[in-house]
């Protein structure tokens, strides 16, 4: 790649500016070169995959990760995963396929590796002026874009819970993205705190590896097994998709009764119906809970020197915590403003969980929680980025549609009902929002009338 000076910003013309290198980042550069763009993405760490490569010192990957989603509901549409893996590939299957997906498409030579971006700064209506602060110490240098699209992704700034006493707790505590070797869970009394997926995996961890495991969650969660009817479970209910509501809702009453009455003996289930909210996929979890090797307890009440209170007046004496909480979206580059960010609130409000609300040519792909693979939202996400940036200069007809459909996709916003916890405030009910992704370019890409 040509060497900018860092004496003053460098026009990029019509190229896009792409940060992050990761699943979404290289789908977004691979979609974005597909439709014409030149494009400069730049990767903080040396090495492509973001969290699903374990070299890259921000990973957040805990030991023994494997997808929850199965390869068929999470592979990007156009590069199919390998027929012979298995149906839940694991983390370094992952790395694989991206890294086959990048060298597929020729995408890291469009890379910038060990460049961060420090500061994004709109100027001349449109564009942006981005400074790149290389990781080996270099000049700074600044450059002008006619786009950016943010692939960061939102699982690198833990969540950490605020509980009485926890600075002076006199054991161990650690977040889940702190955990790289399950030997440090050896012998121990652990205590993991967090109801979701990382909470369910580190749990199971635990109850093989620790002395004891107590798992601590504020209320109940639907365990959905990772497969139905033989099939893996997100494919079996995917099948029902196309059925009419009262159908669909009557075979998947049907399809879980199962796994729902046994989450109502084991007590774990949540109010409501099954699938209500976004539920915990792991095969193993009701069976540590069975044969007591996971003891649940309740809402974490405070800490106290050595000990931890519960909400029920229970007390256990824990070597370790770990905080089991999730992750916060962390925009440090932008002025968080232009996301639609308000408040003490870190999660954006986005034209159609994508489109900044106040400057057209900046967007974000992959900030979603869909409940099945993200991979293909992100596909669909960029190709709509994609053909946008196209249209929006090129056929001011179909731009001025495209600004109202947006609008109206972002009114009729698909998240499921709220809960608290970080995890169900990206949540998007994967089905309504395709097909609002499947509108929007729709618009993008009609005929205008004659």
């Amino acid at each position: 790649m040509q060497e900018y000076s860092s004496q003053a910003a460098y026009d990029r013309g019509e190229a896009v500016c792409v940060i992050g290198a990761g699943a979404s980042g290289l789908i977004a550069v691979k979609n974005l070169r597909e439709n014409g763009f030149e494009v400069d993405c730049y990767e903080r760490d040396t090495v492509l995959g973001g969290l699903w490569n374990p070299q890259n010192q921000h990973s957040p990957l805990y030991p023994n990760t494997h997808l929850v989603t199965s390869r068929s509901q999470t592979e990007i549409p156009d590069f199919p995963m390998p027929d012979d893996w298995p149906d839940y590939p694991s983390a370094a299957q992952m790395l694989a396929y991206l890294t086959s997906y990048a060298k597929h498409f020729g995408l890291s030579e469009h890379i910038w590796y060990g460049s961060e971006i420090s500061h994004v700064e709109p100027v001349d209506g449109s564009r942006f002026e981005v400074v790149v602060k290389p990781a080996a110490g270099n000049a700074a240098r600044r450059l002008r874009y006619a786009a950016v699209i943010i692939a960061t992704g939102h699982h690198w700034s833990p969540n950490l819970p605020s509980y009485p006493g926890l600075d002076q707790f006199r054991g161990s505590v650690l977040h889940s993205s702190q955990l790289k070797d399950p030997s440090r869970l050896r012998g121990k009394h652990v205590l993991v705190v967090g109801g979701g997926n990382s909470g369910a995996d580190i749990a199971c961890e635990a109850a093989v590896n620790a002395a004891s495991c107590v798992h601590s969650v504020r209320r109940g969660s639907w365990h959905l097994p990772k497969y139905l009817g033989g099939e893996p479970s997100d494919y079996a209910l995917a099948r029902l998709a196309s059925r009419p509501k009262f159908l669909r809702r009557f075979l998947t009453d049907r399809l879980l009764k199962g796994p729902a009455a046994l989450a109502a003996r084991m007590g774990v289930a949540a109010e409501g119906r099954p699938l209500e909210e976004e539920p915990v996929r792991n095969g193993r979890y009701m069976e540590h809970v069975g044969d007591g090797s996971i003891q649940r307890r309740g809402e974490v009440a405070r800490f106290d020197g050595f000990d931890v209170a519960f909400a029920d007046g229970t007390e256990m004496r824990p070597d370790l915590v770990v905080l089991a909480t999730g992750y916060r979206p962390k925009f440090t580059s932008v002025d968080p403003k232009l996301l639609g960010i308000e408040g003490d609130s870190p999660y954006p409000k986005l034209y159609a969980r994508m489109f900044s609300p106040h400057k057209e040519t900046l967007a974000v792909a992959g900030l979603v929680e869909p409940g099945v693979g993200v991979l293909p939202i992100v596909h669909w996400q960029t190709h709509a980025i994609a053909h946008w940036l196209l249209v929006r200069k090129s056929d001011p007809e179909r731009a001025a549609n495209f600004r109202v459909q947006v609008r109206s996709e972002a009114e009729q916003d698909t998240a499921r009902p709220a809960g608290s916890s970080p995890r169900h405030q990206l949540a998007v009910d994967a089905e309504q929002y395709l097909a609002s992704l499947g509108r929007i370019i729709d618009t993008l890409e009609q005929e205008p009338a004659k």
